[in-house]
């Protein structure tokens, strides 16, 4: 049958794809994928305490996520509401909300071992911060952001949904020899081509992405950006996309997927290495210049969780009760480690050096 954009794919086939996915070129793809994304792994299990650096990068990843679905917002808008608690703008909300998706699809990841429909329900619902779930309705289509046009047409009705999310779930679970990276990509379209809410489809689907590599060990951690290279590329993505379901081309989709991961890897690989060379300068900077009664790994190490910091995080940490705290916190300032400024009522302290590692 003729594949019609303006009608409802509700042949879309089940997986596994019928096609060869491991063609030679693919095959030599995947190897370099493999190479940088071991080099980022293993130099993350380096780190002394590679959790400070998660938060910073989901931000940057949620934030790139959120912008391929045109909502924008900037690195500071984003760090005010997550240290004032403050959410008044709505593009940073929708950003600490992935982050939080994020988190949640990790955990029960962990306890289920394999990434399910209800982990993806819970992701999505995060995401829109609504309850709506699989699309019951007709009407949702795709359309080409400058000409309107449709461009696809998901399956339709609640059941058939369900089933096809049904069969993306033991596909994912499935050891079947596939590589790994390959199979993400099967994954990635699959889900992309099923659309299964009425939205924040894309976003739970990029978190998806990540939480495949975590489940077949190729990350210990969320620790990847992979939504930068899409947006870098945005045009090829749904173009190739598209190129699936009217032309079977499997080949230069998986080869598109799979150098993105390995751009994504290199990229974040650069960037945590940057941020560690920061973090032992500021620690060797605040060992020499703060009191001994105030120095501590774990007070440094506390910035670079994120890079706006206040009084009460460092109460929560267990680093010193509040009075003393804003001391500390004053204390970097005047050593030129942080600056601050007033929201509301209270001081946010900035660790600059962070802050401009994370936008180069």
């Amino acid at each position: 049958m003729k594949f019609d954009p303006a009608k409802p794919f509700n042949d879309l086939p089940r997986l596994p794809p019928s096609a060869d996915l491991e063609s030679s070129a693919v095959l030599r793809q995947a190897a370099r994928t493999h190479g940088i994304l071991g080099k980022l792994n293993g130099y993350c299990a380096t780190l002394p305490n590679a959790g400070m650096l998660i938060d910073s990068l989901i931000i940057q990843e949620a934030r790139s996520s959120s912008a391929i679905e045109n909502i924008i917002t900037t690195q500071d808008a984003v760090y005010r509401a997550m240290a004032t608690g403050v959410l008044a703008d709505p593009a940073a909300k929708e950003v600490i909300e992935y982050r939080e998706a994020l988190w949640k699809g990790h955990r029960l990841l962990k306890a289920q071992g394999s990434i399910g429909v209800k982990a993806i329900l819970t992701v999505q619902e995060t995401i829109v911060h609504n309850d709506a779930g699989v699309r019951a309705l007709p009407g949702t289509v795709l359309r080409n952001e400058s000409t309107g046009k449709v461009v696809y047409t998901p399956p339709t009705g609640r059941e058939r949904i369900m089933l096809l999310l049904g069969n993306l779930e033991e596909y994912i679970g499935r050891d079947d020899g596939v590589d790994p990276l390959i199979k993400m990509a099967v994954v990635h379209y699959q889900f992309e081509s099923i659309h299964p809410f009425y939205d924040g489809n894309g976003r739970t689907g990029r978190i998806v992405n990540i939480l495949y590599l975590v489940q077949r060990g190729l990350l210990d951690l969320p620790l990847i950006y992979l939504s930068r290279e899409i947006i870098e590329r945005k045009e090829d993505y749904y173009r190739l996309l598209q190129e699936v379901r009217t032309r079977d081309s499997w080949e230069e989709w998986i080869l598109f997927v799979l150098g993105t991961v390995e751009r994504s890897s290199d990229h974040t690989l650069r960037l945590i290495s940057s941020i560690k060379e920061l973090l032992e300068k500021t620690i060797e900077t605040c060992r020499s210049r703060l009191p001994r009664t105030t120095y501590s790994k774990e007070l440094v190490e506390r910035l670079f969780a994120q890079p706006y910091v206040k009084t009460e995080h460092l109460v929560k940490a267990g680093i010193a009760e509040r009075r003393t705290a804003t001391k500390y916190l004053r204390q970097l300032e005047e050593i030129g480690v942080l600056s601050s400024f007033k929201a509301w009522r209270e001081t946010i302290f900035v660790n600059t050096g962070l802050v401009k590692a994370l936008k180069e």
